[in-house]
């Protein structure tokens, strides 16, 4: 518990670091793109921050994907060992099963997952 504490400490802290760049960044694009007349000297910056801004997002998404993918599967990967062990007979299993039946069901209310079938 002591290391997720303090994984999410600096997590957090890099997460402020990384939206407080992104709030110098953003901004001077926005000033680019709105220029009239622009000098070839801004013009490279504008190319560059528009290339890296790209690349950003797309880490941005890699990330977002990982997150959804790992935690979803870990998700069912547990679900469906839990659900061989309550069909085994094991209580404490079915008790857990349920309860997860019960947090994918709310999931899928709330529209945070979705039922492709």
């Amino acid at each position: 518990m002591k290391e997720f504490k303090q994984n999410k400490k600096d997590l957090d802290k890099e997460l402020e670091r990384f939206m407080a760049i992104l709030d110098e960044l953003l901004p001077r694009y926005s000033q680019l793109l709105e220029k009239k007349s622009i000098s070839p000297t801004e013009l490279t910056e504008l190319g560059d921050l528009e290339y890296y801004l790209i690349e950003v997002n797309a880490k941005i998404t890699a990330i977002k994907n990982m997150l959804e993918q790992d935690l979803f599967g870990y998700s069912l990967d547990t679900f469906y060992k839990l659900k061989n062990k309550a069909n085994s007979g094991d209580l404490l299993s079915k008790r857990k099963v349920e309860n997860l039946r019960e947090n994918f069901e709310k999931l899928l209310k709330d529209g945070i997952l979705f039922n492709m079938n």
